[in-house]
This record gives structure tokens, sequence and C-alpha cells, in this order.
């Protein structure tokens, strides 16, 4: 970790900023940890004394991406991630704020827990941390949590992580409960009972490889009722994670409809189908399940659009153990904290997305939904900040991975474009050389 605090000057840069519309040549200056000024013709003239510059020529320099949706392990499954080796992979990938699942043992479902995890997150991570706490008290799906309280120790927002709520009336009254608070939900939807023993996506592919599948469905159903409460009760609402063409006529019934509803998409879902599961590569095995490729188009262009908001990682670790098994035995869940924007920026190449559009997902809108003060570099904003060089060849070697486990569905893949400087606070926390 580099913790050198001068000024830092990034020169000549692309500089892309969506909370100002902005994306063009310019300079970047940050001193004592926050943005003192974002525009085209700052110069070395300009600058304090001590200055760091950079010269950060065919680069693009961005705001910090804000990862909506990552498993660490702490507290009680340490062994699969710590703060400080989920941080080291957010820094290397360019993000500067991790949101972390409450699922863990114990569940965040209390203001000692949260606290704990600010507390745990502050002395050993190099990005910033903040949790989500659950929905419901012990993510059991029958009483709600503290909302008020929760939200007061620090939790950013409200989720029974891989669990879906599937008490309508406990959904209903938690989100009437989250808007006095200005909370948000974000839901999980997968109806429990349709995914049943499914492993992957239902159709013809899980045919040929003898696979129990799990049906659109099973999310479109679950997804259907959770917009119909949205607009009962106007709380606000989240999909933590959608993934088919039938949820994404829903979602946009809903915003028509005015409800104050949003959603996210992995960035598995928009740059992978259900095709590259292939020889039963288990760590392709996700909840919810990669979909076909007209699904995954149709995922892009309703980011393309703004009709989902936010790409997250949702990095979800899991160690050899539970991994080298048969397909069907095998853990759901990939690591994404140090791949995500690799990945993402395969669909800038690919002509599907612009810059603007990718870091708005990515940064912006996340920081928008949740309240943080990243995403954006106007002056007087927090000085997280990222590097990029959205040009340069690489192959992933999965021993290169930060994180503790090595579940990347990205094993060997050829990546067009890494991160070369992430700053958190003023502080760069990663440099590639």
């Amino acid at each position: 970790m580099l913790t050198d605090r001068r000024p830092i000057l990034l020169a000549n840069a692309r500089v892309i900023d969506p909370s100002r519309d902005f994306d063009g040549p310019g300079d970047v200056l940050i001193a004592d940890g926050v943005i003192r000024d974002a525009k085209r013709g700052i110069g070395a003239a300009g600058v304090p004394e001590g200055t760091d510059i950079v010269n950060c020529a065919g680069k693009i320099v961005a705001p910090g991406l804000i990862d909506m949706r990552a498993f660490v392990g702490e507290p009680g499954a340490s062994h699969r991630e710590t703060f400080a080796s989920a941080s080291q992979a957010a820094a290397a990938g360019g993000i500067t704020t991790i949101i972390c699942q409450p699922d863990t043992s114990p569940v965040i479902d209390n203001s000692a827990t949260v606290d704990f995890v600010l507390r745990r997150a502050r002395d050993t991570a190099i990005v910033n941390i903040h949790p989500m706490a659950a929905l419901t008290k012990g993510m059991q799906g029958q009483e709600m949590t503290e909302i008020g309280l929760l939200k007061a120790a620090g939790a950013v927002a409200f989720t029974d992580g891989d669990r879906s709520v599937t008490n309508a009336q406990v959904m209903r009254r938690a989100l009437t409960y989250a808007r006095d608070f200005d909370a948000l939900i974000v839901h999980h939807t997968e109806d429990p009972h349709l995914v049943g023993e499914g492993v992957m996506n239902e159709g013809e592919f899980a045919t040929r490889l003898g696979l129990a599948g799990i049906p659109t469905a099973a999310e479109s159903i679950m997804l259907e009722r959770d917009m119909r409460l949205a607009g009962l009760t106007g709380g606000r609402y989240h999909a933590a994670s959608l993934t088919s063409t039938e949820s994404l006529e829903i979602l946009k019934r809903a915003r028509e409809s005015g409800y104050n509803v949003s959603a996210s998409v992995s960035i598995n879902h928009v740059t992978l189908n259900e095709n590259d599961i292939g020889p039963y590569r288990t760590f392709l095995k996700l909840a919810p399940p990669l979909r076909t490729e007209e699904d995954r188009k149709a995922l892009v262009a309703a980011l393309a659009s703004g009709l989902i908001d936010v790409v997250m990682s949702d990095h979800n670790p899991q160690d050899v153990e539970v991994k080298r098994l048969p397909f069907a035995e095998a853990a759901s869940g990939a690591v994404g904290l140090q791949t995500m924007l690799p990945a993402a920026l395969r669909l800038i190449h690919n002509g599907e997305m612009d810059f603007k559009t990718l870091i708005r997902a990515m940064s912006t809108r996340p920081a928008e939904l949740l309240g943080l003060p990243g995403g954006t570099l106007r002056a007087g904003a927090p000085a997280d900040v990222i590097v990029i060089d959205a040009d340069t060849p690489w192959v992933l070697d999965r021993d290169e991975l930060k994180s503790l486990c090595k579940n990347t569905p990205f094993d060997d893949a050829r990546f067009s474009g890494r991160v070369t400087r992430t700053i958190v606070g003023g502080r760069t926390v990663y440099e590639h050389v």
C-alpha cells in the first residue's frame, strides 16, 4: 500500500465525470484528501509546491467505482475473504468503495455488528467499506429488523443477501417502515420454490447437460410482486440482480407507473451467457444463473438506456472444497472485485456501451442511490479517483488475483484495458507498474 499524501495532479487525461455530464480532455488536482479541481488547463504552474504530477496521456481519469453487492467473510467466514484481502482486490480493480452483504456469521442485523464491520474495515481495509444490514432478523424472512437504528449505526441499505423474502406481508411492512427513514430496500428476486433443485438456466442447454433448470419465472414472479408492493407502499426498492428480458419488461412498467424503483445487474450477466458454462465449469455456476445470449443483449441495452441503474460485481468467494465438485453439487458464486471493470470494458470495445454510461452505472448512480459522497469529480468531493488504460491487452492469471479465493469465471480470459492507479481519500492505494 502506498500512503503518500502529497498533492497529485493527474494531467493530460481524458476526464469522465457522469455527475457533471462531462467527457473530454482535462486535468484533476487532488490535495488534502479531496478533489480541488477537475477541468481543462490546470497545468503544472497552478498547483501547490511538491505536487506529484502524473502524465495521464492516453488514459482515462474517472470517479472510483462503487460496488453495490459484494460478500466479505468477516465476521465468521474469514477463510473465504477478509476486509483486508477484499480491499486489495477492489483497489486493483478500480473499486474505491465496497458495499458488503449481511449474510455473515453472525448476521449483520443489529447495531453492534454494524459497528464491528465499520471498525474492522477502518482498521484493515485500504478502500471504503459500508455494510448493508439484514432486512429481516437472522435473514429468516419472518420479522423485519430495526431499520431506523441500523441506518443510524451506519447501514447504507437493507437486504437479506441472496435470500428472498417470500412473505409478502413482511415485505410490505418493511417497505412501509423503511419509507419513513428514506431507507433503500435491496431484494434478491428469486422464488426459492420455483428454483427448487435447479442449478442453471432452464432451457435446451440445461437439457443437453442433463442439469435441472431454473425458469426465468422464478425471478419475474417475485419481481412482479415486489413492484406491486413498491407501488402500494411508496417505499424505495432496488432489485439486486436482474437477469431476464421478462424482468426488464416488469421494471419498465413499474418505472412508467412512477414507482420509486431501481435495479442492478451483475457484471457476469452482461458479459457472459449460459453457453460459457461449457463442459460443466463450476466457476460459472451463479445465483441467479447465467441466461441466454438474447437475455444478455437485452440487459446491456437496458443498461445503456438507463432502465438498469447499476452494474455490480456480485463478488462471492468460494473455496476449492465447495467449487471443485460436480456442477449440481458445487456452491454458487464467483469472485468479481478485481475483474469487474476489465470485463465491463468488453462492452466498450464491442460498441455496446459508451464510457460515460458505464462509469455512471458503476460509480455515480450507486453513490446517488446509497447517499454516499463519491461517484463524482466535483471540487470538494472525496478524492476517490481511478486512472484507466483502456486499451492495454493482458491475460488474467488467477494466481494474481488478490482475493483469498480464486473462483473466477474469467480464468485465462483475454482483456483489453485495466486500472493503472487507484486513489482513495487522496492516497494512492494501488498502482500497476
